[in-house]
């Protein structure tokens, strides 16, 4: 899906306000006016506040698609290459944490009038692209023969969610005690020792 500056525009806004007020909270009336435009022009483009949930959706998986090819492509080993990946999910899922939560719990109702099979499309290629690395990984002999790819996004997705959506908790066990702290230890300690474990998963 192709985006003008103007659609780009829209759907940050309304990233910005579901994040902040949730989906239902959040009115086609609320994204116009912060995008100072009128409804209909949200309309003429989304057609309704699901297909504008949509299209934040399929703008993010898209991104992450493009990131992936790029990342294949690089002159570095598949090793390099997969621990980057790491850092890039972590970073992008951290960073945008309330909307991620969000489309989340959308996706998983499919309870909007919303193309889901068109999701599941874009992130079959994303996969196939993670595929790829491990392939050119197992070709170098680097990389395990039986890794079940299926398992690696959800394995980094997963450990992060757990961790930040139980903040309060592991602030106090690892005493992190400002957001400063706690984000600085996502970045570091945390993303370190993802990437072990994913290479607990993928090295021979």
């Amino acid at each position: 899906m192709e985006l003008n500056a103007k659609q780009i525009e829209i759907i940050t806004i309304a990233e910005t306000l579901f994040a902040e007020k949730g989906f239902d909270g959040t009115s086609i009336r609320d994204i116009a006016k912060a995008a100072d435009i009128n409804i209909a022009m949200i309309s003429y483009y989304f057609g309704s506040k699901e297909k504008l949930l949509e299209a934040i959706v399929l703008n993010r998986i898209s991104a992450m698609r493009l990131m992936l090819a790029n990342l294949f492509e690089e002159n570095i080993s598949p090793i390099e290459k997969m621990e980057k990946l790491v850092r890039f999910y972590v970073h992008r899922i951290y960073e945008n944490r309330s909307i991620y939560q969000i489309l989340h719990v959308e996706i998983i109702s499919q309870k909007r009038d919303i193309n889901y099979d068109v999701f599941i499309d874009i992130k079959r290629q994303n996969l196939d692209l993670i595929e790829d690395i491990i392939k050119e990984g197992q070709e170098q002999k680097v990389f395990r023969p039986n890794i079940k790819v299926l398992m690696i996004p959800p394995v980094i997705i997963g450990t992060l969610t757990q961790f930040y959506t139980n903040k309060a908790f592991y602030q106090k066990v690892l005493d992190l005690k400002t957001e400063e702290e706690f984000e600085q230890y996502i970045y570091s300690t945390f993303t370190d020792d993802l990437i072990r474990a994913i290479h607990a998963i993928i090295l021979n």
